[in-house]
């Protein structure tokens, strides 16, 4: 089950660290979507009924599958600077973890930094023009499966953005208080 947290000031050590407040302010998953927009879902990875229909529903038709790990991924390093350093997409950014684990970390509506720490069986999707970023946690692997719609696009856009399209609507989004789950 993800668990998700405000993350303390100090970024100086391993980025791979929980980086939690002591105690930890935990930040439950109905208050995640509305401060942020993130979605999340649990899983079974044996029936996949409900990660089809929510394929169906939101018109993913393509995926492809990620293994981050030092013996899996070329240019390892260079690899998990990039995926550390704070961006967005112009698209929603859908991860469902199959093995291993990370941490997504993505701005609140204040700009803080919510750390998500997820696990086999999380599926995240992160909406459009958040910002954001990734890091494996002290295990130093994952798989995971990506979503798309149409054909993959993976554009990263760093800090700062703020005045493409997608950002702009996802701060109205936040704005308006927009980020509900549908019952």
């Amino acid at each position: 089950m993800v668990r998700a947290w405000y993350m303390d000031d100090d970024t100086t050590t391993d980025q791979r660290l929980p980086h939690h407040r002591n105690p930890p302010e935990l930040v439950s998953l109905e208050d995640l979507l509305k401060i942020t927009g993130v979605e999340y879902f649990r899983l079974n990875l044996k029936t996949d009924g409900e990660l089809e229909a929510i394929k169906k529903q939101r018109g993913y038709n393509y995926e492809d599958e990620l293994v981050c790990s030092k013996d899996c991924l070329p240019n390892y390093e260079d690899k998990l600077k990039i995926f550390f350093t704070e961006h967005l997409h112009a698209e929603e950014e859908i991860r469902l973890v199959v093995e291993g684990s990370g941490y997504f970390d993505v701005r609140d509506k204040n700009d803080k930094w919510i750390r998500i720490e997820v696990t086999p069986g999380d599926l995240l999707i992160l909406p459009s023009g958040i910002y954001h970023r990734f890091t494996l946690d002290s295990n130093n692997f994952i798989k995971a499966k990506r979503f798309f719609v149409g054909e993959p696009i993976w554009t990263p856009y760093n800090r700062p953005n703020d005045n493409l399209d997608c950002r702009k609507k996802y701060v109205e989004h936040l704005q308006n208080g927009d980020f509900v789950k549908e019952i």
